[in-house]
């Protein structure tokens, strides 16, 4: 007779698993608790860290409402005393407010205004009044106006003012604009690219000018002639071009405006692009204003001066990009140049063989004096 045996788990080891699987479970759960207290204290600095007013909380929690009060009053000390050697600037320092003041509600504004409205004059004088042809056709005669050095230095120059000025204004109010458009990334290397730009290349703009207005000064100085200029508007009104030498009133006006404005943009560029010689923050603050509303200014009547050099003026662009003028548009803007130099005059053919023919390579005529 055979005899069936039942194994059963005595009640010692079945307590012994189930309090084992017990202290696994809440090793487990424990481990995600952690975790989950973790993740939660990372979040809460970074909110704090996008919110000013909890970062400082966060920072500085000892730090109470009397305690800023008194920093503002202008109380000086160890524990109040700015970081920048030998300053005497408080913590709280007001006129930095003030600067940033000045600079988003009038400067930014001002500079919208200016060239923006520029802009919208430059369009409609164009759509309503038209580019200014020639009054007579043109008798393919040449004028020698520009030497080539003269040329490769205005290029230069007008190159440069032209990339100071987009670099500059997306400084100023590229934000607005690009990083809404094209995000955090691409915006952070365009406003890079355009500060090391405007950096460097503005004291060479600024030594170039200086050579190209010493270069120009003898056919800028004004004359009784250049406001009767002014007063027919440079021939828009009236029958007759009004008189003109070898640079007209509007081109002398743009000439002193860049040795004026132009030249304290320039200081004012220098002082903030070299901040290492002693000036104090509120000069590199009242430099900033002064370099931006001065700038903005240049850029909103170069618009204008680049209007009537290119396509608002028949025949304007030529002496620029060859050095010769054709003679009825020397004798319609400039005829008082015109009666000086008129015996020079050249035809096309003449002017390629004595090109070809000189050993130099260069023409030798040369702007009467």
């Amino acid at each position: 007779m055979t005899t069936m045996t039942t194994t059963t788990m005595t009640p010692a080891p079945a307590l012994a698993f189930w309090v084992r699987a017990f202290f696994q479970r809440c090793w487990r759960i424990g481990i995600l608790l952690l975790l989950l207290a973790a993740s939660l204290g990372m979040s809460q600095l970074a909110v704090a860290q996008a919110d000013a007013d909890r970062e400082m909380v966060t920072a500085a929690p000892g730090i109470s409402a009397d305690q800023w009060r008194q920093v503002r009053s202008g109380e000086t000390g160890p524990n109040y005393r700015d970081s920048r050697f030998d300053s005497n600037y408080n913590l709280i320092n007001s006129s930095g407010e003030t600067w940033r003041q000045i600079r988003n509600r009038w400067v930014s504004p001002f500079g919208l205004i200016a060239i923006g409205g520029m802009i919208v004059v430059i369009a409609l004088f164009y759509f309503i009044v038209g580019r200014k042809h020639l009054d007579q056709p043109r008798t393919g005669r040449k004028l020698f106006r520009w030497s080539l050095l003269m040329r490769s230095l205005h290029w230069t120059v007008a190159t440069l003012f032209i990339t100071l000025a987009l670099t500059g204004l997306n400084l100023l109010f590229g934000k607005f604009v690009f990083r809404t458009l094209f995000g955090d990334a691409v915006w952070a290397w365009m406003i890079s690219a355009s500060k090391v730009l405007h950096n460097y290349l503005g004291p060479i703009f600024g030594v170039l000018l200086v050579v190209l207005l010493i270069s120009l000064l003898k056919d800028n100085i004004p004359k009784k002639h250049d406001w009767v200029w002014f007063k027919k508007a440079g021939g828009l009104t009236g029958k007759h071009h009004p008189d003109a030498g070898f640079a007209n009133g509007g081109e002398k006006a743009w000439y002193w405006l860049l040795a004026t404005a132009g030249l304290v943009v320039i200081a004012s560029g220098f002082v903030l692009d070299f901040p290492n010689y002693g000036q104090g923050r509120d000069t590199m603050q009242w430099a900033n204003i002064i370099h931006a509303v001065g700038a903005l200014g240049l850029t909103a009547v170069a618009l204008g001066h680049i209007y009537i050099g290119t396509v608002g003026t028949e025949g304007s662009l030529e002496g620029m990009t060859t050095g010769y003028v054709d003679e009825t548009w020397a004798k319609e803007h400039h005829n008082l140049w015109y009666e000086e130099v008129k015996d020079t005059a050249m035809s096309e053919e003449e002017i390629a063989a004595q090109k070809t023919g000189s050993s130099s390579g260069d023409v030798s005529a040369t702007k009467p004096s």
